[in-house]
């Protein structure tokens, strides 16, 4: 009696039906570039939080903003998103009070500048988020496509034969769960990234807008002096 042969987790993807297979190529695909996106979401978010800081630091120590504008413009760092508000609106401010604006349209203009900044750090933040959220709530969905496509075969594959063992549809069985743990493998990473990170880009954004009305305050003090003064 020969034995039958060993079944590994290997030779029942290389064995599976070419539909299962193709479900799985696009899970471990989903899952690669979601690492992808995880590491290098991970690495923005932490630099971005640092940089932010410094730049805070620099800011509330008293240096001159004029001084500070021309510190930034000469080093920048385009992903502190606190050094990206205070230049849009410190530039702003600069350029409507050189044409000799009053001070309401200064401010107008500043808040203005404030806003478009702040989206355009919201979109930087949230980038790519909305594809880890995605993996995360369609990779259960192909798996179990695969699983019960690779079921479905094997009791196809059953009726042809006469006598039914679980021997018989075991394998087919088999490589059908692969495709399922496969699709939980690429989203359960997905999920819990996209949490944390949701939860990071809204912590980040409370502060770049508590920093932009602070700026906007300070900035509205000195345009109302300024014009108190002439």
């Amino acid at each position: 009696m020969t034995a039958a042969p060993e079944m590994t987790v290997a030779s029942l993807i290389l064995q599976a039906s070419p539909v299962v297979q193709a479900v799985m190529a696009i899970l471990v695909l989903a899952s690669v570039v979601s690492w992808g996106i995880i590491l290098q979401r991970a690495g923005t978010f932490r630099r971005a939080d640092s940089l932010s800081r410094d730049f805070e630091e620099r800011f509330w120590s008293g240096m001159d903003m004029r001084q500070l504008h021309d510190q930034i413009n000469h080093t920048p760092n385009p992903d502190s998103g606190c050094e990206n508000l205070f230049r849009a609106g410190f530039q702003e401010f600069q350029r409507l009070r050189d044409k000799q604006a009053d001070a309401d349209a200064i401010m107008q203009g500043v808040s203005r500048a404030l806003r478009i900044s702040l989206s355009v750090e919201q979109g930087k933040l949230e980038a790519q988020l909305p594809f880890l959220a995605s993996v995360g709530s369609t990779s259960p969905y192909i798996g179990l496509f695969g699983t019960v496509w690779g079921i479905m075969s094997s009791f196809l594959g059953l009726a042809k034969v006469q006598q039914a063992t679980l021997a018989v549809v075991a394998p087919g069985i088999a490589e059908a769960l692969i495709a399922t743990a496969i699709g939980l493998f690429a989203a359960i990473p997905a999920v819990l990234a996209y949490n944390r990170f949701s939860a990071r880009s809204n912590s980040l954004l409370s502060r770049y807008e508590i920093f932009a009305e602070e700026l906007s305050s300070i900035l509205h003090r000195e345009a109302h002096a300024h014009h108190a003064v002439r």
